[in-house]
């Protein structure tokens, strides 16, 4: 299985709840370095697309850390929903339900990078706005 297998369709954990913390625990970095590389790549594309004509505007204050710092703090709390959830369902239903955890990991994940990706794409929209305003 390749890397990129094992990390989106991940065999699901044992079904404990120590099997199930423990597996999500063992995901907690890769998800960390995913969304933050993702939060990364989104300020910059928001910073360089603020500085560019027309109007544009050199970000010089560290303002924007706090902000970065919250959504770092949140994104690890919403993690902790996806083990909670599954031993709730585990739960409630046991053996009736196929193990949950591979695909609220999934999920998770690709809403999370999303989310840090979205100031990119609200930066896109707005110097595009620039542009057109300052033609017309």
């Amino acid at each position: 299985m390749s890397a990129i297998t094992e990390f989106l369709y991940p065999t699901p954990a044992k079904r404990t709840v120590g099997g199930i913390v423990k597996w999500w625990e063992k995901r907690r970095l890769a998800y960390n370095v995913a969304v933050g590389s993702a939060g990364l790549v989104s300020l910059a594309t928001s910073f360089a697309l603020l500085a560019l004509p027309p109007n544009g505007q050199l970000i010089t204050s560290l303002e924007w850390l706090p902000g970065v710092a919250v959504f770092g703090v949140m994104a690890n709390i919403c993690y902790f929903f996806g083990p909670t959830v599954e031993v709730l369902i585990e739960k409630m239903w046991g053996r009736q339900v196929l193990p949950t955890g591979p695909a609220l990991y999934r999920a998770g994940l690709t809403f999370s990078v999303g989310l840090a990706l979205l100031p990119a794409l609200i930066s896109t929209f707005v110097w595009v706005a620039r542009v057109i305003f300052s033609i017309f």
